[in-house]
């Protein structure tokens, strides 16, 4: 395919429009230690999903929701080194605000906070952790987000760095262009991603000729 028309776009924030890993990996690696965890393998496990589910995985008999406060306090606390990531800013600056949503595995208070440390606005669409009951890699976030465009799933092009992401996606009927920005592309592909690209400076929309509708969705050639 050289080409994706949709009617919307839902980008995940993690990976995708920010670089959180370092902050992540930070955070993660000192929660695991303090339970006698792996810190490689805890904060592999964290990435693109709700804390709670990480959570619930790693400490079944702990108090979840004083845990995953913990961990929203820390991520919170940790913005030191948040960054837009390459062509992030420019790709949303072409959209309408009711043409995306950004999706997300974060908390309200944590999204806002990390868009915020790298220079984005507060979306008008913006779909958190705590705004459905199952998180990915099930579909819930994704068809919300849809939802909130007024638009179909099918229609719409997910963009994701996680393979949890990815499958989220697939599973909510939409398109998956997966970023090279966390994961190997053997794990992209693994998950069902559409297209493969560096980040978002690969990306580049046009406008359907003769109809403001649909929007064109097109990888950049080098």
């Amino acid at each position: 395919m050289t080409s994706l028309r949709c009617r919307g776009l839902l980008f995940d924030m993690d990976g995708v429009l920010v670089d959180s890993t370092p902050a992540v990996a930070r955070v993660w690696s000192v929660w695991a230690r303090k339970h006698g965890l792996d810190p490689e393998t805890v904060v592999k496990l964290a990435h693109g999903r709700p804390s709670i589910s990480t959570i619930l995985e790693l400490l079944p008999r702990a108090d979840h929701d004083a845990e995953d406060r913990e961990v929203e306090r820390m991520e919170i606390a940790d913005v030191e080194d948040i960054v837009a990531l390459p062509g992030a800013a420019e790709l949303l600056h072409l959209l309408p605000s009711n043409r995306y949503a950004i999706v997300t595995s974060a908390t309200r208070a944590l999204a806002e906070v990390r868009l915020s440390a790298a220079g984005f606005s507060i979306p008008e669409n913006l779909v958190t952790a705590r705004d459905v009951q199952r998180g990915k890699p099930y579909p819930d976030p994704y068809l919300k987000g849809a939802q909130f465009l007024g638009v179909q799933p099918t229609e719409c092009v997910v963009v994701e760095d996680a393979p949890s992401g990815i499958r989220a996606g697939k599973a909510a009927g939409a398109r998956v262009v997966a970023l090279r920005t966390t994961s190997s592309d053997a794990e992209l592909e693994e998950a069902g991603a559409d297209w493969i690209v560096n980040d978002c400076a690969d990306l580049f929309l046009e406008s359907e000729a003769g109809n403001e509708e649909f929007l064109v969705l097109r990888r950049r050639t080098k």
